[in-house]
């Protein structure tokens, strides 16, 4: 079989991630090249690509589609507990607004700071609530 030589000049790693290949492989660079080559120029290449392509594009599609449920879930509950927070509580009397506002403040504050610790710890409240539901309802003597 008639081959053809040609001087290629190729980045540093790149030779040395195809030399390490080559003897692990046990096999030549020139193989190893030969084949990545016609793995290129293949006609299917094109349709391989456009394949896994289109894999990640789905996989993205859910997660996306996931995001949008979640976040529409999130909308949701905030909504219902605004209206019920405003359908439940009672108007402040004029001689209470100062108090009412600094107790306000100082929650909101220690709400923030919960926050921040809960996101540092990296976990979700809602999966630590999961997680912790059936432990309960074992302790309460119920069925999971």
């Amino acid at each position: 079989m008639s081959r053809t030589r040609l001087n290629l000049f190729i980045q540093p790693e790149h030779a040395k991630r195809l030399n390490e290949l080559a003897i692990t492989k046990g096999v030549s660079k020139s193989s190893i090249i030969a084949a990545a080559l016609a793995s290129w120029l293949s006609p299917d290449s094109g349709e391989q690509r456009e394949v896994a392509m289109a894999k990640r594009l789905d996989r993205l599609s859910r997660q996306f589609e996931r995001l949008e449920r979640d976040q529409n879930i999130l909308i949701e509950t905030v909504a219902l507990y605004v209206r019920y927070y405003l359908t439940v509580s009672t108007p402040v009397p004029e001689a209470h607004q100062d108090a009412a506002r600094a107790q306000g403040k100082l929650r909101f504050t220690q709400f923030v700071e919960q926050l921040g610790c809960h996101l540092q710890r990296g976990r979700s409240l809602v999966s630590d609530l999961h997680e912790a539901a059936p432990s309960e309802a074992q302790a309460a003597g119920e069925r999971p």
